[in-house]
């Protein structure tokens, strides 16, 4: 085994048995639940997660926090002081200045350990997509790769990743200032389901709108049909905010189209979910 450390943002969604397995480390991110502050770090209980988006459901305002560069600098600093170099997958620089804070640590931390090295990797990406890269980068270092061929293969791994989500509360978006007030009040009244992406940027955008979640589903499903690619990756993550009933049915339909495709099923990182809600279910893949 190659002797560096595999992290990931708790922003991002990974299975607990490959994060097990891999000994992957996360770095906590806080969170709030109406006027309870939380910490995340990583693999949420069921029991937890259904209580965050009960909370949301029941008027309960739900809000992140930024990681500091002495923040990253605390808690990286275990794995350099026993001389672990570190590859870190950090939430996308177009939802967060996280990755830029990372990069500001890594540069403070090469003074103090000069034999050791901080990787950052702006991932373009969020929650399921986290997890491809991470659990990528896992196979890699069982295959021998140093951390610097590690490095580059996920980089240019990167830009081969698809997210697509429908969001069933538009006042989240709203918030967020994704949606104006007035198109959050109709689209509710009208059971409008934003259809979301991120785009090359990193960046959120929202590219389709569908009416109810047949439609939305419908949308989800042909999405993977168009992209979904087992020569570039066989992984696919559905993760959703709470709403198993609607993962389980977009979950039997990938498995009836494609047998041999590795699917992934988890619950949304409250990181996330503080923004888009509950309900909201994705379609994560690479092509």
């Amino acid at each position: 085994m190659s002797d560096y450390i595999i992290c990931m943002d708790a922003s991002g969604d990974i299975i607990r048995e490959a994060a097990m397995e891999n000994s992957i480390a996360f770095v906590p991110m806080e969170y709030s639940l109406g006027d309870e502050m939380r910490t995340s770090a990583g693999c949420e209980e069921e029991s937890l997660l259904k209580q965050f988006y009960d909370g949301q459901r029941g008027g309960d305002l739900t809000r992140t926090s930024q990681i500091s560069p002495f923040m990253y600098e605390d808690f990286f600093k275990t794995f350099l002081e026993e001389g672990n170099s570190i590859l870190y997958f950090c939430l996308s620089s177009g939802l967060s200045s996280t990755y830029e804070s990372s990069l500001l640590a890594a540069a403070n931390l090469k003074e103090r350990y000069p034999n050791a090295t901080l990787l950052p990797v702006d991932t373009l990406a969020a929650t399921g997509g986290i997890g491809i890269l991470v659990e990528r980068a896992a196979e890699n270092r069982k295959r021998g790769m140093s951390l610097q061929e590690n490095y580059e293969d996920v980089k240019a791994f990167v830009p081969h990743l698809r997210h697509y989500f429908m969001v069933q509360d538009l006042m989240y978006l709203k918030r967020g200032g994704r949606v104006s007030a007035a198109t959050a009040i109709v689209g509710s009244a009208l059971n409008i389901k934003p259809m979301l992406k991120i785009d090359e940027n990193g960046e959120l955008v929202t590219v389709d709108k569908k009416r109810g979640n047949k439609a939305a589903m419908t949308s989800l499903f042909t999405f993977f049909q168009e992209n979904y690619d087992p020569k570039v990756c066989s992984t696919i993550y559905i993760c959703d905010a709470d709403t198993p009933e609607l993962a389980c049915k977009l979950e039997e339909k990938v498995r009836e189209a494609a047998p041999d495709a590795v699917v992934r099923r988890t619950m949304l990182s409250p990181i996330i979910g503080a923004h888009t809600g509950p309900g909201m279910l994705s379609m994560i893949l690479a092509n």
